[in-house]
């Protein structure tokens, strides 16, 4: 007996399309072979690829967990929120772009923001400080997880040991890089990631706040 169609199951199975051929590869048509359905069924649940769209980055983002202990250091709740979205960026690589270029649900697309702001707020932050430490920490996760996969795809695409590149470079424009050539072909993305949240985090609690 076959599934009953949903806008549930549509946006699964967008979501399964895109994280293996890209958004590009998404269409309505694709889809519907996706699920082994007319594509003319899909607009009883979808009105058209815009809305599918909208589906997705809220799938993506509705379905981020988001723990949080208000009785915990907002340190730790920061760290919290922070590796939370990080996962979602790792569980939906490709889904994350259609989060960051397309409209979500009010309601889904806050929930994150709406944690840091509280974040800050337990801090001794509020206001503008507040904004932008709530700005801060998700622009933090997101240009991490961007960061990650650029360094990726530019080491794959190198055609022989990353190291070996970086010696034949010119030693005058190109001497740092060079000597560190070990250390930038070692890609360790959790260390860096971790590394940059310490500075993030440290940088933040130097801030004076509001309440002091």
């Amino acid at each position: 007996m076959r599934a009953v169609l949903t806008r549930e199951r549509i946006v699964h199975a967008a979501v399964g399309l895109i994280e293996r051929e890209g958004v590009d590869a998404l269409a309505m048509r694709a889809v519907a072979t996706e699920l082994g359905v007319a594509v003319m069924s899909l607009y009883n649940h979808v009105p058209n690829k815009a809305a599918l769209l909208a589906g997705v980055a809220e799938y993506v983002m509705g379905g981020m967990e988001l723990p949080d202990d208000p009785g915990e250091d907002w340190r730790v709740r920061a760290r919290t929120l922070i590796r939370a979205f990080r996962k979602a960026a790792h569980d939906y690589p490709r889904s994350m772009t259609v989060v960051l270029t397309h409209r979500i649900d009010t309601s889904i697309g806050l929930r994150p923001a709406e944690r840091a702001l509280a974040i800050a707020e337990s801090a001794g932050f509020d206001g503008e400080m507040a904004v932008r430490i709530m700005r801060a920490l998700l622009a933090y996760a997101l240009g991490a997880q961007m960061r990650e996969v650029g360094t990726t795809k530019m080491l794959d695409h190198l055609h022989q040991d990353p190291s070996e590149a970086f010696a034949q470079l010119d030693p005058v424009e190109f001497p740092h890089v060079i000597a560190l050539a070990p250390e930038l072909a070692r890609h360790d993305p959790e260390a860096d990631f971790e590394f940059g949240l310490d500075l993030l985090i440290s940088a933040l609690d130097g801030l004076p706040r509001a309440s002091r």
